[in-house]
């Protein structure tokens, strides 16, 4: 799938998606990216992502692995099943080369083992989808 990733055309504020069922990690992502420019819709669980329409105008997701309902697999398949063709990051605190492996065959660019230093996460998005331009507040 790789070949069909689009890049993320020039936005104001690049919407990225985030799912991470852990409260705490997701807002505390959020809140990091949003510092850094991006557009961030977050969700508790794959399907909410999946259920929500302007889910499919953002430019990049970042998907946990492990969760409750969907698997970050399984929401990007669903993801791309509508067309959705953008970059995709994901996160998970059980790395192995299996999953390395299958998140590559799903559409993934990277997978980063969680904890991550929050520059590797900057640093990936910028190499998806290019420099985003930081608001000063």
């Amino acid at each position: 799938m790789a070949g069909k990733i689009k890049p993320c055309t020039a936005q104001e504020r690049p919407r990225l998606l985030l799912v991470e069922d852990d409260a705490g990690v997701r807002r505390s992502l959020q809140l990091l990216l949003q510092a850094k420019g991006f557009d961030v819709r977050a969700y508790a669980a794959g399907a909410a992502l999946l259920a929500d329409p302007l889910a499919d105008k953002a430019c990049c997701i970042v998907a946990d692995y492990n969760m409750d309902d969907l698997d970050g697999l399984d929401v990007l398949s669903g993801l791309r099943s509508r067309g959705w063709a953008g970059p995709a990051i994901l996160i998970t605190a059980f790395p192995s080369p299996q999953l390395a492996k299958a998140a590559a065959d799903a559409g993934y660019s990277i997978v980063l083992d969680k904890p991550f230093r929050e520059h590797v996460l900057i640093d990936t998005l910028t190499k998806l989808v290019g420099p985003v331009a930081q608001s000063v507040t």
